[in-house]
């Protein structure tokens, strides 16, 4: 085990970043090389891979994060699964960068998250905030030899914050701009918007979840497919429908929408049982399921718009896209027409929209292990800033 002293001492730290988002579709794991430390950092990604969990392993996740499903049990032999297949993925995108494991100088893993209750939920007579996020680090510790950092947001929800969004504090040293306000929309299970001010600093930052992002849409494809296809591969379902106005009426009067931030969303507001109310308005209005497709693509373009245009207390100047969403040809051409503001990609910016989450936790693991505070308060709600992360050795 390599010691944190040693670690310390160093000017760069090559790091791994894993994430495991509300898709629950793989493990990404991003490669990166981290210089410096606050504004001073540098990041430079060597190496990606993504993952896709086997069908056993994807409906297990699916199950344990509905919130009524698990008990210890499955919960603690989950935890440690996890902690195999995040190992199994460092070794992955050793692989795929050409560099051996015993390089590595610490691993940032998010975990999968099974639930998430910010705003607090009855239990043994009080009301209670929490999360949950698990995949054993010890197990990565262990495989690698070299500290793993892990389970970032309970620190943050402690704080008084909502424990999310975590992203924007890397995002804010990767992409800020002197003479342009940003903003950053991620479209994986649920989307979330960061927006960057002009000029700013991180007091200046505001981010929140817009609503559902891939979430929804992936789940009326697999129910269309029969389980054949777990997303919209390309968007070629939606394209071959229309959207229907009267769903979409429907689905816009989410009070979500239009609540203000500091908020965070999940697979408690739009996981199967909101499929199902959905998809039975959807056959109320004798709509095909190539219709309600296309619908609900559309509905996620328009909480984006409704983030930008109405939530936003600076607007952006640019949107720039990433996650799976931006490689729906479908979905970007929604948002493209529901905005009057450039939208890009990762990708024209020469970033890459796969990796980006990724790189934001070997990010925030570089940052915990330096003792730099690493939340975004402005954007969390918490009422200081803290160091997120749990250090294993």
């Amino acid at each position: 085990m390599k010691p944190l002293q040693s670690l310390l001492q160093k000017d760069a730290l090559r790091v791994i970043g894993l994430m495991s988002g509300t898709s629950a579709d793989g493990l990404d794991a991003a490669l990166v090389d981290i210089s410096g430390s606050g504004e001073g950092l540098r990041a430079h990604t060597l190496g990606f891979v993504s993952i896709p969990y086997d069908d056993e392993t994807r409906s297990a996740i699916l199950r344990l994060a509905s919130g009524d499903a698990g008990g210890s049990r499955e919960m603690c032999l989950f935890s440690f699964l996890l902690g195999e297949l995040s190992l199994e993925a460092c070794r992955a995108v050793c692989d795929a960068a050409g560099v051996p494991p015993e390089s590595v100088d610490l691993v940032g893993s998010h975990g999968q998250t099974l639930y998430h209750a910010p705003q607090g939920e009855a239990f043994a007579g009080r009301t209670v905030r929490g999360t949950l996020q698990l995949g054993e680090p010890s197990v990565i510790a262990e495989g690698l030899s070299c500290p793993v950092v892990s389970d970032f947001r309970v620190r943050d929800l402690a704080a008084g914050g909502q424990g999310a969004p975590l992203v924007p504090y890397a995002e804010y040293l990767l992409y800020r701009q002197e003479n342009v306000t940003v903003g950053l929309q991620n479209i994986g299970g649920i989307g979330n918007l960061t927006v960057l001010p002009r000029g700013g600093g991180p007091g200046d930052v505001f981010a929140f979840d817009t609503g559902p992002g891939n979430m929804v849409m992936d789940q009326l494809a697999a129910r269309l497919t029969n389980g054949r296809l777990r997303c919209d591969e390309n968007g070629a379902m939606a394209a071959a429908g229309r959207c229907d106005e009267a769903l979409l009426a429907f689905l816009m009067e989410d009070p979500y929408l239009r609540q203000a931030p500091p908020k965070t969303t999940g697979r408690e507001a739009y996981g199967q049982a909101y499929v199902d109310a959905l998809t039975a308005r959807a056959e109320a209005l004798c709509l095909s399921g190539v219709d309600t497709l296309a619908t609900a693509t559309r509905f996620t373009a328009e909480c984006v718009r409704v983030a930008v245009e109405e939530t936003c207390r600076v607007k952006p100047e640019r949107l720039v896209i990433g996650g799976g969403g931006a490689r729906n040809p479908v979905l970007m051409e929604d948002i493209r027409r529901a905005l009057s503001i450039p939208v890009l990609t990762n990708e024209d910016l020469g970033f890459s929209s796969d990796a980006k989450e990724a790189v934001a936790f070997a990010i925030l693991a570089s940052e915990c292990l330096r003792g730099v505070c690493n939340n975004v308060p402005s954007v969390t709600g918490a009422a200081h800033p803290v160091v997120m992360g749990k250090i294993s050795l």
